[in-house]
């Protein structure tokens, strides 16, 4: 196929090593290909392309490594595998490969780098065919041996050899690939994933591809069909449990807590940050935020609704189920519980008209109110229709955001104003009622007895010193 593809996108820096070394494989007698993702991604018009993988064909491994490592420092940890990673670069070249099964998982492969392989023959071990186009980038030219170009162009997601259920890593491929680029499985692919079991995937692996769902994906809720599709929710019980557990139609027309989670991801996906950390946390509470509805959900025969009453508490312990089965950093473990928790929060504060302790104290709950913000408004839109009846109009959010910021605990949880130190500057030695006193004076600086030292100086004084104690006056 003739075209040339725009690769002034790439960054400057990436697209002249690109260039420099298809020109050093080229002198050297072989030809050095973009594969992969960067050059689906510049068939969809380039924007999120940030790395580059070139394939080298025709040249020794010898060879490959002089011919580059002359211009282009590179890591030596690929090398064995037949990769070399240019340093300060997101640019990786490789030669062609054969990879054969000879254990479980996506690490069971015996590698055999072969830079005399066809491209059809080393396309054959990819994914995905969108994932199995080759370019030229001196040439301007296409190699498409599995037709990745028709099917990127009619958005169907397809594998490109039996030998894709190898790898069971692929399916969660699969499931951020169709969030982020709008596909659709085809029936074939569904119904080799269908045979494909998880074999022990590392929890980091499976991490990296839900953190991609996240963090890229622009309907997130079809990814999720795609699992449910291919029935890999088996190996995420506390997602399965939401298919078919039954919601108030008047609040949740749009049917089961499962398409109500999907919606609301759908709606968490048109207001990400680009806040790496920021988006991570706050995905995967909205994930999450449900999980207890299926052991809380009942028919109320007196109000003659569908209530989940006390789901938001209930869904901490399966919360930490899931997370802990993609990861043991305990920075999600710690942050990500607490917005489900509170999630009813913002409305149910509005309601009662709260006043400055609860919303202090809802910070300390949360560490970030704004994170629960942005929950609580998937949470919203994850609907087919407004909320009725007590419904709030968004103005609960509209409010906590703005008694949030004036509390300025938006961002951050209140912090102690009183220390330690300051009761060792006015005499007092340290002791085991060090901390009773600090904990007495943080409640009531929560409750708005102070707002700032010598508020809480004079707090402490008139409630903790005596005369005897040998205070400073």
């Amino acid at each position: 196929m003739e075209t040339k593809l725009d690769l002034s996108v790439l960054e400057p820096r990436v697209l002249e090593a690109v260039l420099d070394v298809a020109r050093s494989v080229r002198d050297a007698g072989g030809r050095a290909l973009m594969v992969g993702g960067s050059v689906r991604d510049l068939m969809l018009g380039g924007a999120d392309v940030k790395d580059v993988d070139l394939e080298v064909f025709g040249v020794p491994p010898e060879t490959l490594q002089r011919v580059v490592g002359a211009r282009h420092p590179f890591d030596p940890c690929g090398v064995s595998f037949g990769v070399l990673k240019l340093q300060h670069l997101d640019v990786d070249v490789s030669l062609p490969r054969r990879e054969s099964k000879c254990g479980a998982g996506h690490k069971g492969f015996l590698v055999d780098s072969d830079p005399n392989l066809s491209v059809a023959e080393a396309a054959s071990r990819r994914d995905f065919t969108v994932n199995a186009m080759y370019y030229d980038p001196l040439a301007g030219r296409f190699e498409d041996p599995h037709g990745g170009a028709e099917d990127l162009e009619r958005r169907v997601l397809r594998h490109v050899s039996p030998k894709f259920s190898e790898d069971p890593l692929r399916v969660l491929r699969g499931m951020q690939f169709v969030a982020r680029f709008g596909l659709e499985p085809a029936p074939e692919t569904v119904a080799i994933c269908r045979t494909i079991g998880m074999e022990g995937l590392p929890p980091e692996r499976l991490f990296e591809e839900w953190a991609k769902l996240l963090l890229k994906g622009r309907e997130i809720g079809r990814g999720l069909e795609f699992l449910r599709a291919t029935r890999w929710l088996r190996h995420f019980p506390e997602l399965a449990r939401l298919v078919g557990c039954r919601q108030d139609p008047e609040w949740h027309p749009e049917g089961d807590a499962w398409e109500h989670v999907k919606l609301c991801l759908d709606a968490f996906a048109r207001h990400r940050t680009g806040v790496r950390d920021e988006d991570l946390i706050v995905g995967l509470a909205v994930v999450c935020h449900d999980f207890g509805k299926p052991a809380t959900t009942r028919f109320d025969p007196v109000k003659k609704r569908i209530r989940s009453l006390g789901h938001d508490e209930a869904g901490v312990a399966p919360t930490l189920s899931f997370l802990r089965r993609l990861t043991n950093e305990e920075r999600i473990l710690r942050e990500v519980p607490p917005l489900v928790r509170c999630h009813m929060q913002p409305f149910a504060l509005w309601k009662s008209k709260a006043g400055d302790a609860a919303i202090r104290r809802l910070a300390m709950k949360v560490g970030r109110i704004d994170r629960l913000l942005r929950v609580a408004h998937a949470d919203d839109e994850g609907r087919t229709v407004e909320r009725r009846g007590g419904s709030s109009g968004g103005e609960d959010l509209a409010w906590l955001a703005a008694q949030a910021e004036r509390l300025r605990v938006a961002g951050e949880a209140p912090k102690p104003i009183l220390m330690g130190r300051h009761l060792m500057a006015r005499g007092h030695k340290p002791s085991r009622r060090f901390g009773e006193w600090l904990d007495a004076c943080f409640e009531a600086q929560l409750d708005g007895a102070f707002h700032d030292l010598d508020g809480a100086i004079a707090y402490f004084a008139g409630h903790f010193e005596r005369p005897t104690d040998g205070a400073r006056p």
